[in-house]
């Protein structure tokens, strides 16, 4: 993961912050941009996460993470159009999309509650319960271990 940034917390504007993904050398990569995007409280703001991989239709996912905490799982999508949000991330508001090679996240009506550094990813990357999570690493061979 890369560096963490402040939060804006004003009336009228907003900070959401992206980082880019750790990825393996092998054939699957994930590749988001680096740094803020700035997006007005109640306007509608779309990330783009691009990705390779040899998985026909793989599963994407995106996480949350805010402040020092640890990510949160958001939703995965199906390449071939199914996918399910968690509880906490409403569908009417955070609408996910794989095209391509490309996994968007719309965010509607964006508050300052939704000030995050957000991640995409192929194949859940966290395991294990939300007080000890564990992040898949990659071994000398390019495989999740």
């Amino acid at each position: 993961m890369t560096g963490v940034s402040t939060e804006l917390r004003t009336a009228d504007s907003l900070l959401v912050l992206l980082s880019s993904s750790p990825e393996c050398n092998g054939q699957d990569t994930v590749k988001q941009a680096a740094g803020e995007d700035r997006v007005r409280e109640g306007h509608t703001h779309t990330l783009i996460c691009k990705f390779t991989t040899t998985d026909r239709f793989p599963y994407l996912f995106w996480y949350k993470q805010e402040g020092r905490g640890a990510p949160k799982y958001m939703m995965w999508r199906y390449k071939g159009g199914l996918g399910q949000n968690s509880p906490e991330f409403n569908k009417s508001k955070f609408v996910a999309e794989v095209v391509g090679n490309s996994l968007s996240l719309k965010m509607e009506a964006v508050d300052v509650t939704d000030s995050a550094v957000y991640y995409c990813a192929l194949r859940p990357t966290l395991t294990g319960n939300a007080n000890t999570l564990n992040k898949n690493l990659c071994s000398k061979d390019n495989t999740i271990v």
